[in-house]
């Protein structure tokens, strides 16, 4: 291999996976001066299973990032959550803190993760698409990462890459952190999320909405689900139907979600367009990983991101936000630990990483688990949808908990309760 061949396969740090995780760690890497590979499998763009919708605290990290937000560009602005069951309507505006914006965001995954992986090109990342990476290349004597194995291009073609430092931001199946030994923790929940697109005259909502009373009808006893549904109306003729499944134990396992969300659009009033003729798109599932169900965030040589490192919040089942944050975190550490003089000064300085994870997510995570195991229970749901619903202050309470919105310092009496459980809970 020639010099010139070596230098373009060799980096500081290998980002492996160009979905939100993936592109926000480069960009805040690319950003700080470090010579940045990321690959993607796939070429741009690309389809996800998402529900499309954005909370303030996603919102904030597109900010940051310095991605052209507004409506002119694309972006479809919601003002806070609808939330309707046991009877109950009611409509909650996005809280007013000083840590993140008052507004929400829609955007289809389509291309979403096209805008952030081109931010970070524009950064300085080399991007490199149609880049299968297969298993890791080792070194013999400390076993650390130090490069991949992959096949670029249609053409398939054999490449290795190199780097000091790889970052795992490979989605749930993280086929990299498995050739680690890195394997998914069974006592951590695992969601599910189906979705799909229907042409609706509500597709300009200016709310996110979601229905807590998930029933499924189609056996002889009505039988109420650990989840919720979400319409979300994308601004473009169309709507975000789909259901986000909170508890997959093997009581739900078995379930047909796809059947389920469809008898869930067959009860909805016709005139809103969820039906078979008005359907774009087939029906698409994907998995949930949450509340740090794969550990160590960092070893040898590894960092995980994103789903990757099951970051999902088990309080709701989104990803985004925190695949950006835990991106610009760990970049954040490789930054430092890039500076540090010898390779232990490096290592301790990467080993911050799953500390600051565990410090910034490891109890509210704890709450969220509790809170899956109490809503598998139909008694719990039934009484949370019935009665929790008719106190709109505790719903406003509810819904800084669930999404995570709070000030760390300053805020109101609902932060500190919030931010209090969360600090006394176990931060595992």
């Amino acid at each position: 291999m020639t010099d010139t061949a070596l230098s373009e396969n060799s980096a500081d740090v290998i980002v492996v996976g160009a979905g939100p995780a993936g592109s926000t760690t480069a960009y805040y890497l690319a950003k700080a001066g470090l010579d940045v590979l990321l690959l993607e499998k796939t070429a741009f763009p690309r389809e996800k299973v998402c529900g499309d919708g954005l909370t303030p605290r996603a919102t904030k990290q597109l900010v940051g990032m310095g991605i052209d937000i507004s409506e002119e560009a694309g972006w479809l602005r919601n003002k806070g959550l609808r939330i309707i069951g046991g009877g109950v309507r009611l409509q909650l505006d996005w809280p007013d803190l000083a840590s993140y914006p008052d507004y929400g965001l829609v955007r289809k995954r389509e291309d979403f993760d096209e805008l952030l992986a081109r931010q970070a090109q524009k950064a300085g990342a080399r991007l490199h698409e149609r880049c299968n990476v297969g298993a890791p290349i080792r070194d013999e004597r400390t076993g650390h990462i130090i490069g991949v194995e992959a096949k670029l291009g249609e053409e398939k073609t054999p490449v290795t890459f190199h780097a000091p430092l790889v970052v795992a931001a490979d989605g749930n199946s993280t086929r990299l952190s498995l050739h680690m030994g890195l394997h998914r923790r069974e006592d951590r929940p695992m969601g599910v999320a189906v979705r799909t697109y229907f042409t609706s005259p509500r597709h300009d909502d200016d709310y996110l909405e979601s229905w807590l009373e998930l029933w499924d009808k189609r056996g002889t006893e009505d039988r109420l689900l650990p989840g919720y549904g979400w319409i979300f109306g994308m601004g473009d003729g169309t709507s975000n139907v789909g259901l986000g499944i909170l508890n997959s134990s093997k009581a739900f396992r078995e379930l047909d979600w796809r059947e389920v969300l469809k008898t869930w659009c067959a009860s909805m009033p016709a005139d809103w367009g969820y039906t078979e003729e008005n359907q774009v798109g087939p029906i698409r599932g994907a998995a949930l990983p949450m509340a740090f169900n794969r550990q160590p965030h960092y070893t040898k040589g590894l960092l995980l991101v994103g789903d990757a490192g099951g970051l999902v919040n088990p309080f709701n089942g989104e990803g985004i936000a925190y695949a950006m944050e835990s991106g610009q975190i760990a970049a954040d550490v490789i930054v430092q630990a890039h500076a540090r003089q010898t390779p232990a000064q490096r290592e301790l300085a990467l080993h911050n990483y799953p500390r600051i994870l565990k410090e910034t997510y490891g109890g509210y995570y704890t709450l969220g688990r509790a809170f899956v195991k109490l809503i598998g229970n139909p008694r719990v749901m039934k009484v949370i949808t019935e009665r929790g619903l008719t106190h709109p202050v505790l719903m406003r309470f509810t819904l800084k908990m669930l999404a995570n919105l709070t000030d760390p310092t300053g805020g109101d009496a609902m932060d500190r309760i919030i931010n209090g459980l969360s600090k006394v809970a176990p931060n595992s």
